[in-house]
């Protein structure tokens, strides 16, 4: 087989590279030939090919002719019966529910991830809308690897048999595995997303968890975003999402006293924390910065005073005019790694309560944890002499007080 390349989402063409029958097909167009009233090779062609396969009229010529295939059998009677009695069998957007079944199931599975999310009576909506998204997201990337003619399952590697799981099926490669491979088509700031809610997947499966909703929503609504552009730019924009769903609405606004509230609340269980500064330490601020890694939007309440737009819902303002510098430039300032300077640190510590805390004891700390080599990924120095901490540098001193 030939070696296949990576190609990134802007140049995937929606069309099938892989447009071949399978075998269950095969057995059909065979049982077709063989059965009367008889069927020319493009009468058979009708029933196979679909918006998202062509199939070449040869190749039911070369089957009949007995050039390929040859040790596939007909399928009998009532295979062929069942199949033309459930044809053309596709759902609403024309997809072959048996051929196309892992891209519908990808579309399905994001779909309820999203209107999970959006019921305003859910109270575990993040932690459904995550591990429904990773399901939609495996399924999407094993429809583009089946398309591209890659085996997507395990295999020992000494042996090469495909490995089964307990029951005996065929075990498939999980999205982490999916991600790492050359033929993923995905750039690093969607792999950092996803990644990222992976990591927070793991962390809820195992114990509960407690109001993360404003703390990961961002990286939520870019995994929506990610989703639709790449289904969209695998398959076609005609099986996109963005025509599903429309803007959600809600009975109130936020008041600031809410949003300060929200902004000051803490309380976040301990090890979704660490899992959210683990990940995001080993990202550069170039992806932590991209909307396709986390996506901020700034709603402005504002007062119409001209016809023609107080049916407006959404405004959209363009990023070269002066509103959307001025917007564009809070909302980098808010996606920046938080950063601290030695002296904030220590003020933090004496406010917890080591009062006996201060610049020469935070040097010897830092230089004992030998803290500035970039290798920890404690700090960063924005200018020669001048260096900042992370947050994981301000945890680290917190441990290293608590433990003293």
């Amino acid at each position: 087989m030939a070696k296949l390349r990576k190609a990134p989402l802007d140049c995937i063409m929606a069309r099938n590279p892989n447009n071949r029958l399978e075998r269950w097909e095969i057995s059909i167009v065979k049982a077709m030939m063989a059965t009367p009233p008889p069927k020319n090779d493009q009468d058979i062609l009708a029933y196979f090919t679909r918006p998202t396969r062509s199939i070449n009229h040869g190749r039911n010529k070369d089957i009949r002719d007995g050039k390929t295939h040859t040790g596939i059998p007909p399928a009998s009677p009532e295979e062929l019966a069942a199949f033309l009695e459930s044809w053309p069998n596709v759902d609403g957007n024309g997809l072959n529910l048996i051929g196309d079944e892992l891209l519908i199931k990808a579309r399905e599975a994001m779909l309820h991830a999203v209107q999970g999310f959006n019921n305003p009576r859910a109270h575990f909506k993040s932690e459904i809308f995550i591990v429904t998204a990773v399901i939609a997201w495996t399924y999407l990337l094993h429809a583009h690897f089946k398309r591209l003619g890659l085996d997507y399952r395990y295999r020992d590697r000494h042996t090469g048999n495909v490995l089964q799981t307990r029951h005996g099926a065929d075990k498939h490669w999980e999205l982490e595995q999916c991600l790492g491979q050359a033929e993923c088509p995905l750039d690093a700031p969607t792999k950092a997303n996803l990644k990222f809610l992976i990591g927070i997947r793991h962390e809820i499966e195992h114990q509960m968890t407690r109001r993360i909703d404003n703390f990961v929503s961002a990286k939520l609504q870019a995994c929506c975003l990610n989703f639709n552009t790449a289904l969209k730019a695998m398959f076609g924009s005609e099986y996109g999402l963005d025509r599903e769903l429309g803007v959600a609405l809600q009975f109130s606004g936020i008041a600031k006293s809410q949003r300060d509230l929200l902004l000051k609340d803490t309380d976040l269980p301990a090890h979704l924390i660490a899992a959210h500064l683990a990940h995001e330490d080993d990202l550069p601020d170039e992806v932590i910065r991209d909307p396709k890694y986390a996506y901020r939007v700034a709603y402005v309440e504002l007062s119409v005073n001209s016809k023609g737009k107080a049916d407006q819902v959404v405004e959209f303002i363009r990023p070269d005019s002066a509103e959307g510098r001025e917007i564009a430039s809070v909302l980098v300032k808010e996606s920046e790694r938080k950063k601290h300077k030695p002296k904030d640190i220590v003020d933090i510590m004496r406010t917890e309560g080591h009062r006996q805390f201060n610049l020469h004891a935070h040097t010897l700390l830092w230089q004992a944890a030998d803290a500035k080599n970039p290798i920890h990924k404690f700090g960063v120095e924005l200018r020669p002499g001048d260096w900042w901490w992370y947050d994981k540098w301000l945890e680290h001193v917190r441990v290293q007080l608590a433990d003293g």
